[in-house]
């Protein structure tokens, strides 16, 4: 194929130079794309390209699909990373994902509660929550991480709308505590989702924006029924619930560690991919701050969705990296029967 390539003017020079064509003729002709040929910039835009044609069947698995993301960890302080991260949805929204972000705000939280001079406790990996803390958490999701957010993403177009668990009855909850080394414990103003209105969220889909969701939700009672409060909902329960309303096809949580480690501290035996099964039998031995993750990854497997991954914030695009590579950037946990 090469040697069709080559310009007519070649097979004359093998009867002598014309026209000034000496030079062509003494200098070895090579293969149309011979790797060894290439310079540094030729080299990176060939290793650019691999990239995207790597991407290739991922974007048609997820195109037109939904994937839910929860935003927390250092993405969200990190200025660089939390630019990054609203590139990463704004891209996925551009080809052709429904994507929807569940944010936390675990930092913002303790910043503005050691402003006013409040301590804050945490049990069993979840924040314990008096009305205070709750009103500060309130302000502090809906008033400044949410809109900051909001304000990223729109600044690629306009696409992002702010919301909470409250508007349109989104989220409902009902109040949860934990056990620690045996015993209840009481978290106060900390709910559980009890039912998901997706309603709101799907006009949004369907109008091609990207609902950015603060994780609270008003109380009911055992029988359904409001009763004026509002609970701080954990952000990955909170995202997993969504997604199982949804029938999301994939659930991403952005954490501050690699994944899922076998044997922790051993960096060594990190997990990059794990079924449901084998997730629930290692459930009681993980960290306090891991089970709730683990909950939600489990939950959001269990309810149906295909896969829920756990990937590394603190790596710049990380979303696009776990969405439209192979090998992605944390630990997958797939259901049993994931093909």
């Amino acid at each position: 194929m090469s040697t069709a390539s080559n310009p007519p003017d070649d097979a004359a020079s093998t009867s002598g130079p014309a026209n000034g064509d000496h030079h062509r003729a003494e200098t070895p002709l090579v293969g149309k794309n011979p790797l060894a040929q290439l310079d540094a910039a030729r080299s990176e835009a060939r290793e650019k390209s691999e990239v995207l044609i790597e991407a290739m069947p991922w974007m048609q698995r997820f195109r037109g699909k939904i994937v839910v993301v929860k935003y927390g960890g250092n993405a969200m302080v990190d200025e660089e990373l939390r630019r990054g991260f609203a590139a990463d949805i704004v891209f996925m929204r551009l080809a052709g994902i429904h994507v929807v972000v569940v944010h936390g705000g675990g930092p913002q939280i303790n910043a503005m509660l050691e402003r006013v001079g409040k301590e804050s406790t945490f049990r069993g990996g979840l924040r314990v929550t008096d009305a205070e803390t709750m009103e500060i958490a309130r302000m502090v999701l809906v008033g400044q991480v949410g809109r900051q957010l909001v304000g990223l993403i729109n600044h690629h177009g306009p696409f992002a709308i702010g919301m909470s668990g409250e508007d349109g009855r989104l989220f409902t909850a009902t109040r949860r505590g934990t056990v620690v080394d045996g015993e209840d414990v009481d978290l106060g103003h900390v709910g559980a989702v009890q039912d998901v209105n997706i309603a709101g969220i799907s006009d949004l889909l369907e109008a091609g924006r990207i609902p950015v969701i603060s994780s609270i939700a008003p109380e009911v009672d055992l029988g359904g029924h409001p009763t004026g409060e509002v609970l701080n909902i954990n952000a990955d329960l909170a995202a997993a619930a969504l997604a199982e309303g949804l029938d999301a096809e994939k659930l991403v949580m952005l954490t501050d560690v690699e994944g899922l480690y076998r044997e922790w501290p051993d960096r060594g035996s990190l997990i990059p991919e794990i079924s449901a099964t084998e997730l629930r039998q290692m459930l009681p031995g993980l960290t306090a701050g891991m089970i709730p993750k683990a909950e939600a990854l489990l939950g959001a497997v269990d309810a149906g969705v295909r896969t829920a991954a756990m990937i590394d914030g603190r790596i710049e695009h990380a979303v696009l990296l776990e969405v439209f590579t192979t090998k992605g950037v944390g630990t997958m946990v797939r259901r049993d029967d994931y093909v």
